[in-house]
């Protein structure tokens, strides 16, 4: 791969694994541009994100309205780092319409932590009270057991960071 090829580049991880530090590193590389979720949803949806089911309605309105953007900057020749959760099939597979309609190159970054070291980051995140969303040890683990890392059946080009 081309250093100049644009690339999508896309985190797995559960919360508070570190994919919002891991994505801000990916974009300071010159061409690539940080697109984050959490960021969007909290604008668009101000205090409509209570619940799994409200994250899920929110996010998938987001996505549709968002991908042809993506796709469009990919395609003129911007890399992403895309800091939306590739953390399920489902999610996984709508990031892979992005790379493939752009026809571009993609890294599918997962970030193998630990539960135990994620709920200690995320109570310190809390505590900070720097990002847009507070997370209970509860939300962790719903979200959690919604979790699917990434099998080779997927096709992925996958890079395995572990804690």
């Amino acid at each position: 791969m081309s250093l100049n090829e644009p690339t999508l580049h896309l985190v797995c991880g559960k919360i508070a694994a570190g994919k919002s530090t891991f994505v801000t590193k990916l974009a300071q590389v010159p061409g690539t541009i940080a697109v984050r979720e959490d960021y969007w949803l909290a604008r668009l949806y101000p205090g409509e994100q209570n619940t799994l089911a409200d994250y899920v309605r929110n996010s998938t309105r987001l996505r549709s309205a968002i991908a042809p953007h993506l796709i469009d900057l990919l395609r003129n020749g911007l890399s992403i780092a895309l800091d939306f959760p590739a953390n399920t099939p489902a999610s996984r597979a709508w990031m892979r319409t992005l790379f493939e309609g752009a026809a571009c190159a993609h890294r599918l970054h997962y970030l193998d932590v630990t539960d135990a070291a994620c709920k200690a980051r995320l109570r310190q995140r809390n505590a900070s009270g720097q990002h847009e969303f507070t997370v209970s040890d509860e939300d962790f683990d719903v979200f959690t057991s919604h979790f699917v890392p990434p099998t080779p059946d997927e096709a992925f080009e996958v890079v395995l960071h572990r804690q």
